[in-house]
């Protein structure tokens, strides 16, 4: 479980905020969510009209996940596969089949047999629906946390893949140009596969843009000496 505290800090330039804020904290620019609020003006000649950048900084941190009985967890897997069974029984699909296994401490149904694509819809959003409503169903029949991850013919690997690659990709364009490059709007889950894609080139950063649940990544190139920030939003 994850829980997230917010900061605000002001300084100069947008870079001594940050640097305050990495101080304050005791942590890396690399760990924290950064959102400029106002950016710094040095004003008429850096005397007069001057006005300081101001940041909004948010942490977030792991909580240890609830601890769950054997017996409940072999209860829950069983519980997941029979849900999303019945689920498809109610859809016009033919020959599919659903796989049920233990993976990493969540419980991941792979749905075999759906070649039309039809259960994963467009990008990935009909699959998303439906791992919702199981979990749904899971951790109100359980009364106790278990995640569940629903698949189909491989999608979520593929998405992975495609995802850093296309990050990778802009990465090099960003770098090249010296030009700000921002992806299509994206879920929470894709944006972070996104990030975490580039967040060890030292040349880049990247934010979060845009309202709601979906949002754009923009990869940005690094100006030398400038602080990196990779801002998970």
């Amino acid at each position: 479980m994850e829980i997230s505290e917010t900061f605000e800090f002001e300084a100069k330039t947008e870079e001594e905020a940050i640097d305050t804020a990495c101080r304050q904290l005791g942590l890396t620019s690399d760990e924290m969510e950064i959102e400029i609020l106002e950016p710094g003006s040095g004003g008429i000649f850096g005397l007069v009209g001057g006005r300081k950048a101001k940041i909004k900084v948010i942490v977030t941190k792991e909580q240890p996940e609830p601890k769950t009985l054997e017996l409940e967890a072999g209860d829950g897997i069983e519980v997941a596969k029979e849900a999303l069974e019945k689920i498809l029984a109610l859809i016009p699909m033919e020959e599919t089949t659903v796989r049920a296994e233990h993976v990493d401490g969540s419980i991941v149904l792979s749905i075999e047999g759906d070649k039309s694509g039809l259960l994963i819809g467009r990008k990935g959003r009909t699959l998303d629906a439906l791992q919702f409503i199981v979990n749904k169903i899971v951790n109100k029949t359980l009364e106790s946390r278990a995640r569940v991850v629903v698949d189909s013919e491989n999608y979520r690997e593929r998405r992975r893949e495609f995802l850093v690659q296309m990050a990778l990709r802009m990465g090099e364009k960003a770098k090249k140009t010296q030009r700000p490059v921002g992806t299509n709007l994206l879920n929470p889950h894709d944006r972070r596969i996104v990030h975490l894609a580039l967040r060890e080139d030292d040349e880049l950063s990247t934010k979060g843009k845009g309202d709601g649940v979906l949002k754009k990544v923009v990869i940005l190139p690094r100006k030398n000496n400038s602080p990196k920030s990779s801002r998970f939003e």
